[in-house]
């Protein structure tokens, strides 16, 4: 990567909490490319944890990024051996989340990218308690699915421009994925994620429901997401074979308004452990 003086965005009292398994090549590739992202442009704290046979991070990514960085990679990676096939994101999520000690906890997919000014204005509004919750992109038609190669992301990465990411993308829908930005204090009161779903799941509305449904204030920024798009097995597709149970808890919890949320959640078993 060329040299090049970046005055980086301080988001000190924020930690970016990022779940990985690395299944592919190109989903490799998405790891360096976010986490190369985002310790260029960010003064933060980034946790990412990866529960997986062998720890891919570790052989092919780190080196990779220590190679291809102007900055120290500054990164608190945790490994933890699992020959389990299926990727528990939502208990990998609640395990950082108790790991961060920020005010801030961002919920980190790690194939995704946002301008930088959606970062700030993000941290900007929880840390100054005009949100609680923060969607850093718009509900619509405001997802770039970029295909991404090498040379497309490297030169991302050297010129920050988001209109190259876009030539070769194709728009689509977003919805409550992505990336979030929480009051780290709420999402705990709140009931963190839900670990009855497993693996790919519609976590991601289950989570703006119960959070809107509690009261609790979230604000959206009417900007794009750009997901670098990658094969998907069953740990990020419909084939999960978990989907059943997973959509039968959906399907139970968009039913409860905010006492029986507050009464399903007060008795969930695996909160236990973090409450301790």
């Amino acid at each position: 990567m060329d040299s090049k003086t970046i005055m980086k965005c301080d988001l000190k009292e924020a930690t970016f909490v990022i779940p990985i398994r690395i299944e592919s090549s190109d989903r490799l590739r998405n790891v360096i490319t976010t986490t190369a992202y985002l310790l260029e442009n960010f003064d933060t704290n980034i946790i990412i944890k990866e529960v997986d046979s062998e720890s891919i991070f570790e052989n092919e990514a780190l080196p990779i990024l220590k190679d291809i960085l102007d900055v120290n990679v500054n990164v608190n990676h945790i490994f933890e051996k699992s020959d389990e096939p299926l990727f528990h994101r939502q208990k990998v999520l609640n395990e950082m989340i108790m790991e961060a000690d920020t005010k801030i906890v961002i919920n980190y997919d790690c194939d995704v990218l946002l301008p930088l000014e959606s970062y700030d204005e993000a941290y900007q509004s929880i840390l100054h308690h005009t949100y609680d919750i923060v969607y850093p992109y718009g509900s619509g038609m405001y997802q770039y699915q970029v295909q991404a190669t090498d040379d497309i992301v490297s030169h991302f990465l050297q010129t920050l421009d988001f209109s190259y990411l876009e030539k070769h993308s194709k728009k689509h829908t977003s919805d409550f994925g992505w990336v979030q930005f929480f009051n780290r204090k709420v999402y705990i009161d709140g009931g963190l994620e839900n670990e009855n779903f497993k693996a790919y799941a519609p976590e991601d509305k289950e989570r703006f429901y119960r959070f809107a449904t509690l009261g609790y204030n979230i604000g959206r920024i009417n900007d794009c997401v750009y997901h670098l798009e990658h094969s998907r097995g069953e740990n990020s597709w419909f084939s999960n074979p978990y989907m059943q149970s997973n959509m039968d808890e959906w399907e139970k919890i968009r039913g409860m308004n905010r006492d029986k949320l507050l009464q399903y959640y007060s008795n969930q078993n695996y909160l236990v452990k973090y409450k301790k």
